[in-house]
Parts: C-alpha cells; structure tokens; sequence
C-alpha cells in the first residue's frame, strides 16, 4: 500500500503541471458550456432542437399541438447538416420565419422530417396497405423558426397543416387558447400565400390513421 502511495506521489511530482493544464482546461470548458446553456434558457432559444408542430382551427379556436420534438443531430443524422440547418435558423425575421434553404437543397432537410413524422403514422399505413378501413389526410410541411411576437421559445418548427384548412383559411382572426398564438396565426397567413406563390418550399404529406 505505501508502494502504491509512494508511486503517485512520485507521479504527481513528475507530471504537475500537465496536471494543472488539464484541470484549467475542464475546467473552462465546463464554464463556457454552462454559460451557452444559460445564455440560451434566458434567450428562451432552443434552436438544436426541432418540433413539428400540428396547427388547425377547431370550431373558431386556433390549436397547436406537438406531434414530435427531438434534437436536431438525431434527425438529420449528420453533424454538418444539422449545424447548417441552425445556421439557417439564426437568419429568420420576425417578418419572414421561413428558414432560408436553397431550392436545390430543400429536400434533403424536409424528407428527414418527414420520416420521423411517418414512422409515427406507420400502423396508418400498413392497415391501408393491407385493404382495412382507415381515414387518410393531406397535411403540409415547411421549416420556420418564429421569432415575432410573444414566442415563449424558440424552436426550429416544422409546421404541419392540413392542407385544405392551409388553403381556405378563415377572413376572420380566429379565437386564442393562449395570446402568444396570435404569431402563428399570422404565420399561417404566411404559409397561405408562400404556398400559392413557392409549392417547393413544401412537401405534401399524405397520413394515414
């Protein structure tokens, strides 16, 4: 046991001030790390993330609700793509939350989101395979980041929308179940029109339930 002793202490001796060099480093590294998370929790941004988001309007009452939510890299499966869709995500507007993807890029950001949505749906789609009585919807899908209003956070959204509510949206506001909603409602106006002028922005999502 006092050989044991004796050797570590020979060791520590010999090799301080690597020692030292790699505590300062954790310790900084740890720091830095806290200090990103909490400059994001006060941010209330959350952008590694992404949620699909289901909006509809129920009997005057726009509603939203979360179909799914996972981190960015494990849904586009690759670092590069993943830090590059958060860059994108940083440069939407409170005008404009469209995440700006070139055209010829687009697919390969949607199609990722869509199979998480439709490993979801995947029972749908066997019954319907296999002759059994199932309902099937159209829905919509684009990439925005919100950034008006009173947005509790911010998320990469993948926006999912019935197709036929997308394309004949009411003249009249509908009601709220919370006021911070009054954004998405304008982002649905949004997705109106960018679907009647860029359909490429979109990948139409036929499910199965």
């Amino acid at each position: 046991m006092q050989t044991a002793f004796d050797s570590l202490l020979d060791y520590l001796a010999g090799n301080w001030p690597e020692l030292i060099w790699i505590i300062i480093v954790a310790g900084c590294a740890s720091y830095f790390a806290g200090h990103r998370s909490r400059a994001k929790w006060r941010q209330r941004e959350f952008l590694d993330r992404l949620n699909v988001s289901l909006t509809f309007i129920d009997e005057g009452v726009l509603k939203i609700r979360t179909i799914l939510e996972m981190d960015v890299e494990s849904i586009f499966l690759n670092g590069a793509a993943a830090s590059r869709i958060v860059a994108f995500a940083k440069k939407t507007t409170a005008a404009n939350p469209f995440i700006p993807i070139a055209k010829e890029d687009l697919w390969y950001y949607l199609n990722p989101v869509l199979n998480e949505i439709s490993e979801r749906f995947a029972l749908g789609h066997l019954q319907a395979d296999a002759g059994r009585s199932v309902s099937s919807e159209q829905y919509l899908l684009c990439l925005t980041c919100e950034r008006a209003g009173a947005i509790r956070t911010q998320k990469i959204r993948a926006m999912l929308v019935r197709r036929d509510v997308l394309e004949n949206l009411p003249e009249e506001e509908p009601k709220y179940e919370s006021s911070s909603h009054a954004t998405r409602w304008k982002t649905l106006q949004q997705m109106n029109e960018r679907w009647q002028q860029v359909p490429e922005n979109f990948l139409l999502v036929e499910l199965y339930f």
